[in-house]
């Protein structure tokens, strides 16, 4: 067996920096990693740890010359080249270099650059970790090595993960990704069992990973963990997970019995404070069912004025806001200037202090109302106040007995009317000389008239007054107006001679979200706009709605019959009729619920309905490629990949489509698909009026 060539290495030799000049025809042209500058500073804290690889250069007699082409090694000469200008290096200083002979230029320069590996994820938290044991702290390493301290965190937080791990992970047996996603838990047991999981399943996604290791926590962004303040629970002992690798998420809350305690604690406490208000009664909890105020008289009290300068203030706010928005808005559509911007946010935010003073309320109301404590969708206290029960209603003092209007009754004719003391007297039940007999027996005096007659005389007015209403529209209108808004916000709307019954029905169910949806907020909030400009008294309803322009009538008419709709399918209510309104009434409005916010959800749709349903979702909006992707995994699985893939496609289920064109008064046609997906041209497909409700959406829970 012959005996293998021994090779032999290129010279090494020190060359005087003056000496070197950068090849042009080095392979590497563009600048990435670490810059010149962050070199030259390496360089000085530690000399240069790599030689330069140089050529001869060849003079024109073909002979070498005493100069040397850099042919690899150009960031070196580099930041070589800026320390001798900042005459941090003398011009002539050695420089360690392996000179080369033979072979071409651009083929040693491109085999520097692609026989380099780079350090592995692994060892360099190894070294981070050797060098902060030799009492480097983390901002030191960070500027040593030019990173950030967060990467220095990042790779040091790598040692919470398992050491059986790190061996897979070096081994190659796992991405980087999936090893980060270990680190938001200390427990190496369980982090083993969670790569067990993941093993015998097909998900192997580092979110998968986290939400193992999380499954029985809660997250730093629920509203109650923001309510209770991530630092007092810690304080209290709670251990928080932490994603270093994350920009988004702030962790994860591990103890939450002990949330639930603070959250609890905290309210009682909050609630205390308000108790001392004076209230009846308070009610305290996390959250409360969507409609717990229904039934329920709301007390309105009355904002504390401003003072002189507090108006001049607000005015002069006011003044410089239409300003700005004349000046910038109109003019150019650029984006505003900085410092425009921000001066436009701080007068809107001093302007919504101006509408957040603190409200007054009438001590005898208080005496008797109560308020609900609870958590709002922030994470902020929610105090609703000013609820009184029919329990608590003071008792009603007319003569008649009615139950009348908490807050007064206005039927009653004026005490100066004779006819209006003659009928008081008449609705008297306990008038005994009231019937036709006695009448007819009296000598002198004037006495009431009886019931019965009375009541032939107004049998008489009803139908002339109905007669004289059908003939004039726009009383009619504010007629019903009025007996609308006045069972929408009084208790007892007994001030109308109108028997109109509107009911503003609580849905039947609570799905998830319900009470912070889009819809929900909007409602809420246009109820209390309304509530507070209507009058304090019912009798003053009928003058305040004369008084109101047509515009403002319309609005507040849609807003009360709007809390009568009834829309929801429920399993022992098969009314079609109803449900056949509710899909024109949809279409009238081209009803959207994609734009109301709603699209599907693990929690919300997917996870409650067979894998099969999951794979139509899926087929419908994205296609039966897609589909197939996710047809094997559990269902679980399923449903979260699945939400991933109709995020944004607008798919609705079919009881939430809205169907095809309809006729509708002064319109020619409205039509709304409500569908991201390509829709398909049956009725049943389209949730239009036969559709019928899908059967796995009607069974019992």
């Amino acid at each position: 067996m012959a005996t293998p060539k021994k090779i032999s290495l290129s010279q090494s030799r020190d060359i005087p920096f003056d000496k070197l000049v950068l090849s042009s025809r080095n392979v590497r042209r563009v600048r990435a990693g670490v810059s010149i500058e962050e070199l030259a500073e390496d360089i000085v804290r530690r000399t240069l740890l790599q030689s330069l690889s140089v050529r001869a250069v060849i003079g024109e007699d073909g002979q070498p010359t005493e100069k040397y082409d850099v042919q690899a090694g150009g960031r070196r000469y580099r930041a070589l080249e800026l320390l001798v200008k900042q005459k941090r290096l003398a011009k002539n200083a050695p420089i360690p270099c392996v000179v080369r002979e033979d072979g071409i230029l651009e083929e040693d320069s491109l085999a520097e650059n692609c026989q380099r590996v780079s350090l592995h994820p692994l060892d360099q938290f190894r070294a981070f970790q050797s060098l902060k044991e030799q009492c480097l702290g983390e901002e030191e390493i960070a500027a040593r090595f030019f990173v950030t301290p967060q990467i220095v965190k990042q790779r040091l937080k790598l040692a919470s993960v398992s050491p059986k791990l790190l061996e897979v992970y070096a081994d190659d047996g796992m991405s980087l990704e999936q090893l980060m996603a270990f680190t938001i838990s200390d427990d190496h047991a369980r982090q083993e069992q969670v790569w067990e999981t993941v093993q015998r399943g097909h998900n192997k996604e580092p979110y998968y990973i986290r939400k193992l290791l999380t499954e029985n926590t809660v997250r730093a962004s629920d509203k109650r963990a923001r309510f209770v303040g991530l630092a007092a629970y810690e304080e209290a002992g709670g251990i928080v997970l932490r994603d270093l690798f994350s920009q988004n998420d702030e962790g994860w809350l591990q103890d939450v019995a002990l949330l639930e305690q603070l959250v609890t604690e905290k309210l009682a406490a909050e609630a205390e404070s308000i108790k001392t208000e004076g209230w009846k009664w308070i009610e305290v909890a996390p959250d409360f069912p969507y409609g717990h105020t229904a039934g329920l008289r709301r007390v309105m009290g009355e904002m504390e004025p401003l003072s002189d300068d507090e108006h001049a203030r607000r005015e002069a706010l006011r003044s410089e806001f239409e300003e700005i928005e004349q000046r910038y808005f109109q003019e150019s559509d650029e984006d505003l200037p900085e410092e425009i911007d921000r001066r436009l946010s701080e007068i809107e935010a001093e302007l919504d202090a101006f509408e957040e003073r603190p409200v007054r309320y009438d001590p005898d109301e208080v005496a008797r109302a109560g308020a609900f404590v609870s958590i709002d969708g922030d994470g902020r206290l929610k105090a609703e106040r000013g609820y009184v029960r029919l329990e608590d209603e003071a008792p009603v003092a007319d003569d008649r007995g009615d139950a009348g209007e908490a807050r007064g009754d206005g039927d009653a004719a004026s005490p100066g009317s004779v006819e209006g003391a003659h009928f008081a007297s008449s609705q008297d039940p306990t008038n005994t000389g009231s019937s036709d007999a006695d009448a007819d027996g009296e000598e002198d005096g004037l006495k009431p008239l009886s019931e019965r007659l009375v009541m032939e005389l107004t049998a008489h007015r009803t139908l002339a007054l109905r007669d004289a209403l059908a003939g004039d529209p726009d009383i009619a209108f504010l007629a019903a107006l009025h007996a609308l808004v006045l069972q929408t916000f009084w208790r007892y709307p007994t001030a109308s001679c109108l028997e109109i019954r509107a009911e503003s029905p609580t849905p039947t169910v609570q799905g998830p979200g319900l009470k912070e949806s889009q819809s929900a907020k909007a409602i809420d909030g246009r109820h209390a706009n309304w509530e507070k400009q209507l009058p304090d008294e019912p009798e003053l309803l009928w003058e305040f709605l004369c008084d109101f322009d047509h515009d403002s009538r319309m609005a507040l008419f849609a807003h009360c019959v709007s809390l009568t709709v009834n829309a929801v399918h429920e399993p022992w209510n098969r009314t079609q009729g109803r449900r056949h309104h509710a899909d024109q009434v949809a279409c009238a409005v081209s009803l959207d619920m994609t734009a109301a916010g709603w699209k599907p959800t693990v929690e919300n749709y997917l996870n409650r309905v067979p894998k099969a349903r999951i794979l139509e979702a899926v087929i419908e909006a994205k296609g039966a490629g897609m589909a197939e992707l996710i047809e094997g995994l559990k269902k679980s699985d399923m449903a979260e990949q699945a939400e991933r893939l109709l995020a944004d496609t607008g798919w609705l289920p079919v009881p939430l489509r809205t169907g095809g064109p309809l006729r509708t008064p002064g319109v020619e046609t409205a039509s709304h698909a409500g569908e991201g997906a390509e829709a398909e041209p049956d009725d049943q497909a389209q949730g239009g009026p036969a559709a019928d409700l899908p059967e796995f959406l009607t069974a019992a829970e």
